[in-house]
């Protein structure tokens, strides 16, 4: 074996299928080039710095390469982008299948409702705020895998400047904006960053307070996505699963239970003024 980097990446889900199926062929497009080119698989993991231990797992579709990996297999080979070029077919695939999943249906609705009562909602968080969540669960993830999962959060976020403009509206409960998770700094700028995302055009974002007799969220933190063709899908995350809901009759009773979350709640421009306040006094 050569000495060499060996990528702190995830190996394949081998579970996932579609995705299994894409690196596969990424692999096997490395090895063909490589075979074309006269080279072994130690000789390739000279040129590029890598091991030759993650050549041969690369090839054989059992791990996933960085985009940086890619390029310079690209580079060495002569292949004029034709590798590099799959960067865009592999980069979904280095999160976790329930973020993907997650994301495909962001990625298609036009309206979306959250309501959040313990942290922020993900599409909301700060880089810092979103690692300082993983880095205090429990067991704890390692630092690859709080990468991992930190990288497929920010992923998302791209779902505020996306064409035509998706209709975001969140209900945040009190604690999750005086709750200084990852400390006063990190809790400053996320706040800075509720107030930013707050002057959107297509974003409306409202306080539930701690305060109210009355709460029609009790049951939970939850995720609403609407449709172009009116459908609608339900999600939610409990302590160790998640669960969609496309049964029409139990999202009718989460859309009710939103309609009526966002009426107990503070208005937008009095949850603007309450977020700035809290900000003031971090």
């Amino acid at each position: 074996m050569t000495e060499g980097v060996e990528e702190p990446d995830q190996d394949v889900d081998l579970e996932d299928d579609d995705w299994g199926a894409v690196i596969a062929v990424v692999g096997r497009q490395i090895r063909l080039w490589r075979e074309a080119a006269g080279m072994r698989a130690v000789d390739l993991a000279k040129a590029i710095g890598y091991s030759e231990n993650l050549v041969y797992k690369v090839e054989s579709g059992t791990r996933i390469p960085q985009p940086e990996f890619l390029d310079k297999v690209d580079e060495v080979l002569d292949a004029g982008g034709r590798l590099s070029g799959m960067k865009k077919d592999i980069a979904e695939a280095r999160y976790p299948k329930k973020v993907r999943d997650l994301a495909k249906l962001e990625r298609n609705a036009v309206e979306l409702g959250a309501y959040d009562n313990h942290n922020l909602n993900g599409l909301l968080q700060t880089e810092e705020y979103a690692r300082a969540l993983y880095e205090m669960r429990r067991p704890s993830f390692t630092r690859d895998q709080v990468d991992r999962y930190v990288a497929a959060r920010m992923s998302r976020q791209d779902i505020f400047e996306r064409q035509p403009l998706t209709t975001l509206t969140f209900v945040l409960e009190e604690a999750t904006i005086k709750r200084p998770l990852g400390g006063r700094m990190v809790a400053r700028r996320q706040l800075e960053r509720l107030l930013e995302v707050g002057q959107l055009r297509n974003v409306e974002i409202q306080v539930m307070p701690t305060e109210r007799e009355d709460h029609a969220g009790m049951g939970g933190q939850f995720q609403l996505l609407m449709f172009d063709d009116g459908t609608a899908v339900a999600h939610w995350e409990g302590q160790l699963s998640s669960r969609l809901v496309s049964d029409p009759k139990e999202v009718r009773i989460v859309e009710l239970r939103y309609g009526i979350i966002r009426a107990q709640a503070l208005s937008p421009r009095e949850s603007l003024a309450f977020i700035e306040k809290a900000l003031g006094e971090t």
